[in-house]
C-alpha cells in the first residue's frame, strides 16, 4: 500500500515528497501559521534538513500513511499539509496534524482535509486509534479536533527549553477510536 491521492469537494490531496519542497519552505517561513508550534518561522535549513526526511519516511508510506501537500481542486492553489503519522509506539494508531497557509484559515479547509484523511486511515489502513496534540491556546486547532469527533483526553503542562506564549496553559492530546467514529460525508 502507498499513499493514495485523496480529494474532498474542494480539496486535492496528492502524497507529500521532496519535489513539494519550495511549498512546505514558503509555509514555514510564515510566523504566524507556526505560532502555536515553535513560536516562530523555520528557516530553509530546518525545514529540508530536519521536517522533510520526517515527512518522507518510506516506511510510513508502505503502509499507506505519512504527508499529503493540499490544494484547491478549482485553482490549484497550495493550501497546506495534512498527515496521519506513523505511531512508532502503536502500529494500530497515527497521529492526525494539518498545517494550512494563512489565507486558506477560517475556511472549513482544515477539517475537510481532516476528515478525508481519517476516512483512509480507518476505512482502508484499518487504523483503530488517531490522536492529535496541540497547545491548549490553540482554540482554531481544538475547534477542528472537537468538529471531527476527536475527544480531550489528556492536557498537561511540560518543560520546555524555549517555551512559546501560551506555555503555561499546557498542551492537550485528543483521540478518536474507530469505534466511536462519528459517520459524516467522506472523500468525493
Amino acid at each position: 500500500m502507498t499513499r493514495p491521492v485523496l480529494a474532498t469537494e474542494r480539496i486535492r490531496l496528492e502524497p507529500l515528497t521532496a519535489d513539494h519542497t519550495e511549498l512546505l519552505v514558503e509555509l514555514d517561513a510564515d510566523p504566524a501559521v507556526l505560532r502555536y508550534v515553535f513560536g516562530r518561522a523555520l528557516t530553509r535549513e530546518e525545514v529540508v534538513g530536519t521536517w522533510l526526511p520526517r515527512r518522507t519516511r518510506a516506511d510510513a508510506d508502505a503502509r499507506g500513511l505519512g504527508w499529503w501537500i493540499g490544494s484547491a481542486r478549482d485553482s490549484g492553489e497550495f493550501l497546506g499539509w495534512w498527515c496521519l503519522a506513523v505511531d512508532d509506539a502503536d502500529a494500530s494508531a497515527a497521529e492526525l496534524g494539518y498545517r494550512l497557509r494563512r489565507d486558506a484559515w477560517g475556511r472549513g479547509l482544515a477539517t475537510e482535509g481532516a476528515r478525508a484523511l481519517l476516512d483512509h486511515g480507518f476505512g482502508t489502513v484499518g487504523l483503530t486509534r488517531v490522536w492529535a496534540e496541540t497547545m491548549a491556546v490553540n482554540t482554531g486547532s481544538r475547534g477542528v479536533l472537537h468538529k471531527l469527533g476527536l475527544r480531550l483526553t489528556h492536557t498537561w503542562v511540560g518543560s520546555w527549553p524555549h517555551p512559546i506564549q501560551g506555555w503555561e496553559q499546557g498542551d492537550v492530546r485528543y483521540e478518536l477510536r474507530a469505534a466511536d467514529r462519528p459517520q459524516g460525508p467522506g472523500p468525493v
